[in-house]
C-alpha cells in the first residue's frame, strides 16, 4: 500500500535537463511508494509565454493557500533565449517572481556526503547561505539610456510632496537601475535568520556594504541590530551562540579562513552568488538543499543550480548524458517532509528520511554522476560514473 497524505503540495516543473530529471525521480523513487497529490503548474519557459507568465504568479499564490511547494529549475530568459524559444518578451526569473509573493529568507545548505572533500580544507562544518527573498535586484527597474539625459529618482509620498534625488547626468549612452526593499521584509528576514539560527544552534553572521551604501545597507544592518537586542540576545546567550555584523568582503575572507558552522544571512544578490560558490567548493553545485521559509509559515523547495543547458542539448541529440539529480531529490524529500510533518504523517516523514538516506549511501558506496566521480577521494572505494537514469535506478534499488 502506498503512501497518502491529505494537503496537496504544488509541484513546479521547470525547463531542460531538470525537467526530464524530474519525470524520473517521480517515475523510479516517488511514485513506487507515494500517492503523490500535487496541484500541477508548468513553469517550463515555453507554457510562461503562452500565459504571459500568468502560471508563475499562479503558482507563487498555490503555494500561500496550500503551504508547501517544490519547484524545478527554470530558465530566466536573457535575449539569447529569447530568440531561441522566439517569447514575446523577456520575462523575469519565476524565482524572484515566487519569492516576491511570499516574501521570506532562502535558506541553503551543502549536502554532504563521505568521499566528498571541501575545496576549502577547513570548512569541516556545512555553512548555511541564509538569503533575503525579496527585492533588491530581482525586483529592479531596468532602463537603457540611449543618449545624454539627466536621471533623477523622484519620490511622491502619500500626502502628495515630491521629492527628487539627483542619480547621473548622462553625456552619451548608458545603463540606470533602480531598486527597493522595505523595512517590513528586512524584519522578516532578520526574524527568520534569528529563529533559524537558534533552532541550529549555530552561530549567525550579517554581512553588507554599508560603508558604501550608507542607507540601503545600513537599513539592514541597523534592523537586524535591534531585532537582536530586544528580542534574541537573551536567547543567543543562553543558547552559547553569537550574533555578529562585518562588512560583506570582511565576511567573506572570514568564512574562507574558517572551519564552518556558521549560518551566513545575506542580501538577496550575495545570498544567490555565495551559495553557488558554497555549493561547488563544497563539492557541486547539484548538492546543496534550498528552501524558503516565509514569515507566515509556507515552504517552497527547490534545486539551487540552473537547468543543466549543456547537458539537455546532449540528451535532446540522443548523447548520453551524467547529471547530477541530488539536489532536486532533495528538494522533493523536503516537500514531502514538511507535508508528513505539518500532517503529524510518520510515515511520510520517515519516507522523505530514507530517500535522502538512500540517495547519500549510493554515492557513499561508489555509485555516481561524473561531477562527483571526478572529485571523489577513498581508500576503499574505487568511483563508477553512472549516466542520470541509472544513478536514479541505482538510489531506486538501494531505497
Amino acid at each position: 500500500m502506498k503512501i497518502t497524505y491529505e494537503k496537496p503540495i504544488v509541484e513546479m516543473q521547470g525547463d531542460e535537463m531538470t525537467r526530464i530529471l524530474w519525470d524520473w525521480i517521480k517515475q523510479y523513487l516517488i511514485e513506487p511508494y507515494v500517492e503523490l497529490k500535487t496541484e500541477f503548474y508548468d513553469l517550463g519557459l515555453v507554457h510562461r509565454d503562452e500565459t504571459d507568465d500568468a502560471v508563475t504568479r499562479e503558482a507563487g499564490e498555490a503555494i500561500k493557500r496550500l503551504g508547501v511547494g517544490v519547484k524545478c529549475a527554470t530558465i530566466t530568459p536573457n535575449d539569447q533565449r529569447k530568440v531561441e524559444y522566439n517569447l514575446k518578451r523577456l520575462y523575469p526569473s519565476p524565482n524572484g517572481t515566487i519569492r516576491a509573493i511570499l516574501d521570506g529568507t532562502v535558506f541553503r545548505t551543502p549536502i554532504l556526503v563521505k568521499g566528498i572533500v571541501p575545496y576549502v580544507p577547513g570548512w569541516t562544518k556545512p555553512i548555511t547561505i541564509a538569503r533575503h527573498a525579496y527585492g533588491d535586484v530581482y525586483k529592479a527597474t531596468d532602463v537603457r539610456i540611449d543618449g545624454p539625459a539627466k536621471a533623477e529618482l523622484k519620490v511622491t509620498t502619500s500626502s502628495g510632496e515630491v521629492k527628487t534625488y539627483p542619480v547621473h547626468d548622462f553625456d552619451g549612452p548608458g545603463v540606470l537601475q533602480g531598486m527597493h526593499n522595505t523595512d517590513r521584509s528586512i524584519t522578516a528576514f532578520a526574524r527568520s535568520c534569528f529563529n533559524y539560527a537558534l533552532s541550529v544552534k549555530r552561530d549567525l553572521w550579517l554581512g553588507t556594504k554599508d560603508t558604501i551604501s550608507k542607507i540601503y545597507d545600513g537599513r539592514f544592518k541597523a534592523i537586524f541590530a535591534d531585532i537582536y537586542e530586544k528580542d534574541y540576545k537573551a536567547a543567543f546567550e543562553k543558547a552559547g551562540i553569537n550574533y555578529e555584523y562585518t562588512l560583506i568582503d570582511d565576511c567573506v575572507a572570514r568564512v574562507m579562513r574558517s572551519s564552518g558552522g556558521m549560518v551566513w544571512a545575506c542580501k538577496n544578490y550575495d545570498g544567490d552568488v555565495m551559495s553557488d560558490m558554497l555549493a561547488t567548493a563544497f563539492g557541486s553545485l547539484a548538492m546543496m538543499s534550498s528552501v524558503l521559509v516565509s514569515p507566515d509559515g509556507n515552504y517552497e523547495y527547490e534545486a539551487a543550480h540552473g537547468t543543466v543547458t549543456r547537458h539537455y542539448y546532449k540528451y535532446r541529440a540522443g548523447e548520453p548524458t551524467s547529471t547530477n539529480p541530488v539536489a532536486t531529490i532533495f528538494a522533493w524529500s523536503g516537500a514531502l517532509g514538511k507535508r508528513g510533518e505539518l500532517e503529524n504523517n510518520k510515515a511520510l516523514v520517515d519516507f522523505a528520511a530514507r530517500l535522502e538516506k538512500a540517495t547519500l549511501s549510493t554515492i557513499e558506496s561508489g555509485y555516481m554522476t561524473g561531477d562527483l566521480a571526478a572529485i571523489f577521494v577513498s581508500d576503499t572505494v574505487k568511483p563508477v560514473k553512472l549516466e542520470s537514469e541509472a544513478f536514479l535506478k541505482a538510489i531506486a534499488d538501494r531505497l
